[in-house]
Formats: structure tokens, C-alpha cells, sequence
């Protein structure tokens, strides 16, 4: 067996499968509800705004200024 027969057994895979003449059926939309339960103010402390600052500041600085 030759070296570019053994390469054109790994393409194999790649073939396409064959597509029925079947159109899929219509699906109705669904309307999605979304309910919020947070507290309207959630407390932060100052170890988490470090890490944000920390990790995120100069995007801060770019979308915000310099403040």
C-alpha cells in the first residue's frame, strides 16, 4: 500500500451526510418571561470592588475616563 493511500483513508470522515427531501416542521415562537427577585440594592463589598478594579481598570479607564 502507498503512503497516499494510507493519507486518503483519514479524510473519511469529512464526507457529507445525505439530506433527506423532508422540510423540518414549523415551530411555533415562544414567548420567554423574565422575572427578577434581586433586592433593588445588593450590597458590595470593598474586597470585590478591588479585585474588579484590580483586573478591570484600565477597561474602566477607557469606557469611563479617568474619574
Amino acid at each position: 500500500m502507498s503512503t497516499n493511500a494510507q493519507c486518503d483513508d483519514l479524510y473519511d470522515y469529512a464526507v457529507a451526510p445525505a439530506r433527506s427531501g423532508r422540510r423540518r416542521a414549523k415551530r411555533t415562537p415562544v414567548t420567554w418571561t423574565v422575572t427578577d427577585d434581586w433586592p433593588k440594592d445588593e450590597p458590595v463589598a470593598e474586597a470585590e470592588i478591588s479585585v474588579f478594579e484590580a483586573w478591570f481598570g484600565d477597561l474602566f479607564d477607557e469606557l469611563f475616563g479617568d474619574c
